[in-house]
């Protein structure tokens, strides 16, 4: 973890995994769906969806983020105009709602990008080289166990 060869760019990472790309080489896709994490990267091999632990900090982020967006742009609104009550819903709920749902994927991609980057998790090891990767993991038809570095997943609890 100390070469520096083996160093990850912490802020390469997170603009990588920001913009939906494969935090190890930028080129692949992250997600297969809106929220979903692809098994491994289709270019270079890199297990993603068995490696990260996103869990609850993307939708955490989010709403820090959209708050902080919103609610001065609220406030500064209601200071300087007067509509009725039902106005301010009429536009601030759908603005709200919209960049929430805007920002929680790049959110979300960055990150797995920081994790990667921080070798957190699943991530702490070089990954396999594109050819060692099941082609079922690959194009997303394994599950985790078929994935490599990753025994034991899949196989009802017990560790082989």
């Amino acid at each position: 973890m100390d070469d520096p060869v083996n160093d990850r760019n912490v802020t390469q990472a997170l603009r990588r995994g920001f913009l939906g790309r494969c935090p190890c080489c930028g080129e692949g896709r992250l997600f297969g769906r809106f929220l979903k994490t692809v098994p491994a990267c289709t270019t270079c091999g890199q297990p993603i969806d068995a490696c990260h632990r996103a869990d609850d900090a993307p939708p955490y982020f989010t709403m820090l983020l959209v708050g902080h967006l919103t609610v001065p742009m609220m406030l500064a609104m209601q200071m300087e105009t007067r509509l009725p009550d039902i106005a301010y819903l009429a536009i601030w709920l759908p603005v709200t709602g919209l960049l929430a749902l805007a920002l929680l994927q790049p959110i979300k991609g960055a990150v797995v990008g920081l994790q990667w980057a921080l070798r957190m998790h699943g991530f702490e090891t070089p990954h396999a080289d594109p050819i060692q990767v099941p082609q079922s993991a690959a194009m997303g038809l394994g599950t985790a166990s078929t994935l490599p570095g990753r025994p034991g997943l899949g196989t009802g609890g017990a560790v082989t």
